[in-house]
Formats: structure tokens, C-alpha cells, sequence
């Protein structure tokens, strides 16, 4: 992990990022977005540096991915916009989510589901294309005024597993259709890492877009090398970032990708938001964070930075202080150590079916002493979603452990052969936790030593 030292220049980029953000606050707030008019959105280039103006002010997005999370919360932590993926998410109507960021003080980047090649869709076909454009569209007049709206954003990670180019010509005809019927907001698209032959297929076939969004995970840390190489010079957001990827990190003899725990976690978040984000005043006009509630993907904890029971994690912690340059006054715990028989998560942990185990937590809060926990098995998840697409999380394990509100408990393996995890959580009562999660494996089989590596 390389990670380079801006220590001697955070604290005037903190000072013009908070000046940058009271300069750009959103005009008065109120459910009744009818109340105020659409604000404009827009790239300027000042000298050699590109600079996203919203409402005639300059603005550097501080942001998160968020559809399902809270948006008071995003404010409360000095967040000041928040991107979605589509309009409409089955839980809250675009004018309501518009409306919740609106009565905050954010500014939305607003998601137009487009039907990626991988699930199917055919960007050959005419009536298929033309039939989403319709669709997108009749999106666009019903929202384009709202006051909260800055940027459409066309389109997540239609690239990926992707081969037909024809997917750009849709991009930039929905583009340019937003530009002809909606003068105020920006147009860009998200793409799943980058490369030279993306870059001049974007700049070929889809040149009306205002600016990308790029999305990285661990490999964001080589995202200036990539920039370089690909050629591209114009203007970006970093609109997914945040913990390793399942597909970036070491695994168990078994296959499991190991999870860092939320400590860990939160150290990567610092380091790759100085590294590759912050290092760019040039053509980054900011970024959204991945993810600002709770999801399944791979496991219940792998993405989100909030527990599924609504508890801050140590990601959160981070975010704070990159955006306002202090730490938050309350804190999440900090983990140490997880361990199933004395082995830690790394360590292709086998047992026997119910075998009898002990496993161990180590959290630590300097402001809060008085630490809960609880634990819980769950099988090993046999979703392989690809892009973010949807899981199912796997049910727990009852009757296992002895009690699971310890720190040092006392749990019997389960009788059925097969790949487990053991999760972890240390609360302080404050709305605040640590995670962390062990992959073992029960058989009667003699243990398998792996030799992985990764980050």
C-alpha cells in the first residue's frame, strides 16, 4: 500500500474546503422544494485547475453514496452532498430523497438507472434503447427543477463485464437530451476503474458529458499513474472509494475472502482518500464515499459504514475528520484483535463438527470504558453478485454460543460440514461500534495451509 505524506498540507486544504463549503451552501431549506428555484451547476476551468461552481459559488463535493442512509446524519458529520444510483430506490420517491437532502443543506448527484450490458441488455437494439431513453427522460422532466439537484448521473459502471461500445452513443444521447431540457445541472457517467481504451471510447462516443465519475476501491491508490496513462484531462469525481474489495484481498484455503475489521478498515479510508483524492486539486472536484448505511454484500459488514442495527463505525470517524479537519467528539471502538481458538481471521481456521471452540475480542474506547459485545455464526454466503447487485444476507445460527454478549465466549461448532464466519461487535452504547468477522471451516479433514497474500 503505498501511501504518500500530506501531513504538511492538510491543514490549509482543510481551511479552504471549509470556506470552499460555507461559500457553496444551498440556498434556504424546506420540504417544499417548489418554494425555491433549480440552482445551476457547472465546470469551470480556473488557470490549470478544473472547479465545479454550484450556484455561482465554488463547491467541492464532501460526499457520500447514499439511497437508504441518513442524510442528517451525512450533515451532522459535515458532509455536503450525496450521490444516489437510480430515482426511484422502493423505499423513498426521488422527490422525497431530493426533498430529505433539501431540508439538510445537500446537493444531490441523482442516479439514471440505465440496464447494464452484464444483466442482458442489448445496446444494439434499437427499440430496446429507445424505450430507456423514453423512460430516462420522463425521469429527468419530473425532477430537473428541484433545488437540491447539481449533477444527472447517467448510468453505474456500465462498463464493467461489458463489450458492445454502442453503450457510449446511448450515454451521450441521453446527455445531450438532458442538456436541451434542463440548462441548470451537470451530465456525467460512472465507470468501474479506467484505462486507455475506456478514456478514448468515452471521449470518442460520448463527448457531450460535462465530466466521469471513476470507481476504485484498494487499486485507488495507482489512480494518478492511471490517470496518466489513460490520458484523461478533464474534469473528475471519485464517485465509489472506500474498504478493500472481496476481490482484492487474500482468502482461505477454502476460497473466503478475508475482511479487515473496522479498525483496519478505517485506516485504509484516511490513507486512500490522501493518497488519491486528496493529491488531485487539479481535476478531482471531490468525491462520494462507499457506503453511508448498511448492505450485504459478501457479508453484512463488507461495504457499509453503519451496522444493520444503525451503530457509526470507525469509517465514519474518518470521514469526519477528512472533511472537517477535527475529530469527531465521540468516537467508535477500537479493535485489536479477533480470535477463534486463539487464530486469528487469516489463519484457515478448521474444526470438527460441534467441536468445542472459544473465541475472543480486544476493543478499547478511550472515552467510553464500559464496552458491550455480541456475537453470531453465520454460514458462509453463496451469493456472487457482480457490480454491487443485490444478496441475500444468510441467516444466523441459533443455540451455538454459550453467551454471546462477552468479550471471551464459549461456542460449539455446527454439526453440518460446510464454510462459517464467527462476527464480532464491541458497542459503546453511544450509537458507535467495531466489527470484525473469522471465516473457519467445519470438516474432519487434517488442515490445509494456504500461502495468500493481499492487502
Amino acid at each position: 500500500m503505498r501511501h504518500l505524506d500530506y501531513c504538511y498540507w492538510l491543514p490549509a486544504f482543510f481551511t479552504t474546503l471549509t470556506a470552499l463549503a460555507a461559500a457553496a451552501e444551498p440556498g434556504p431549506s424546506g420540504p417544499v422544494a417548489s418554494a425555491h428555484p433549480p440552482v445551476k451547476a457547472e465546470i469551470r476551468k480556473v488557470g490549470d485547475r478544473f472547479q465545479l461552481w454550484v450556484d455561482h459559488k465554488p463547491f467541492y463535493i464532501k460526499g457520500a453514496g447514499l439511497e437508504f442512509g441518513s442524510p442528517e446524519k451525512l450533515a451532522e458529520h459535515g458532509g455536503n452532498s450525496f450521490r444516489t444510483w437510480r430515482t426511484e430506490n422502493g423505499r423513498s420517491s426521488g422527490q422525497e430523497v431530493l426533498d430529505r437532502a433539501l431540508t439538510n443543506g445537500l446537493y444531490v448527484t441523482m442516479g439514471l438507472d440505465l440496464a447494464p450490458e452484464r444483466h442482458g441488455f442489448d445496446y444494439s437494439d434499437p427499440a430496446a434503447v429507445q424505450r430507456q431513453f423514453d423512460s430516462i427522460q420522463a425521469q429527468v422532466l419530473k425532477y430537473k427543477d428541484h433545488p437540491a439537484l447539481i449533477i444527472w448521473l447517467i448510468g453505474n459502471e456500465l462498463n464493467l463485464n461489458a463489450r458492445n461500445p454502442k453503450v457510449w452513443t446511448a450515454v451521450n444521447d441521453i446527455s445531450r437530451m438532458i442538456h436541451r431540457i434542463d440548462t441548470n445541472h451537470l451530465t456525467m457517467t460512472a465507470l468501474s476503474g479506467l484505462s486507455k481504451g475506456l478514456v478514448v471510447d468515452i471521449k470518442s462516443r460520448a463527448p457531450d458529458l460535462d465530466l466521469i465519475g471513476i470507481q476504485m476501491y484498494a487499486d485507488i491508490v495507482n489512480l494518478p499513474r492511471y490517470l496518466r496513462e489513460a490520458a484523461w484531462d478533464g474534469p473528475y469525481i471519485v464517485s465509489e472509494w472506500g474498504a478493500t474489495g472481496y476481490w482484492e484481498v487474500p482468502k482461505t484455503a477454502w476460497g473466503a475472502p478475508i475482511e479487515n475489521d473496522s479498525t483496519t478498515k478505517a485506516d485504509f479510508y484516511r490513507k486512500r482518500f490522501e493518497t488519491a483524492i486528496l493529491s488531485d486539486p487539479r481535476q478531482c472536484v471531490g468525491s462520494y464515499v462507499f457506503l453511508w448505511e448498511q448492505k450485504q454484500e459478501r457479508t453484512p459488514t463488507w461495504f457499509g459504514m453503519f451496522l444493520e442495527t444503525g451503530e457509526e463505525t470507525a469509517a465514519v470517524d474518518v470521514m469526519h475528520y477528512l472533511w472537517n479537519g477535527t475529530w469527531p467528539t465521540s468516537r467508535s471502538p477500537q479493535l485489536h484483535l479477533a480470535s477463534l481458538n486463539g487464530k486469528t481471521a487469516r489463519e484457515n481456521i478448521r474444526v470438527k463438527p460441534n467441536q468445542p471452540c472459544s473465541a475472543r475480542i480486544l476493543a478499547v474506547d478511550d472515552t467510553q470504558p464500559a464496552l458491550t459485545y455480541y456475537w453470531e455464526i453465520l454460514e458462509e454466503s453463496s451469493d456472487r453478485s457482480v457490480g454491487g447487485d443485490s444478496e441475500h444476507k444468510p441467516a444466523a445460527l441459533s443455540g451455538l454460543i454459550q453467551d454471546p454478549r462477552l468479550s471471551e465466549i464459549a461456542l460449539k461448532a455446527p454439526a453440518k460440514p460446510g464454510a462459517y464466519r464467527l462476527f464480532t461487535y464491541a458497542f459503546d452504547g453511544h450509537g458507535h461500534a467495531a466489527h470484525a468477522n473469522i471465516p473457519f471451516y467445519v470438516d474432519d479433514q487434517p488442515p490445509t495451509v494456504a500461502n495468500n497474500s493481499g492487502q
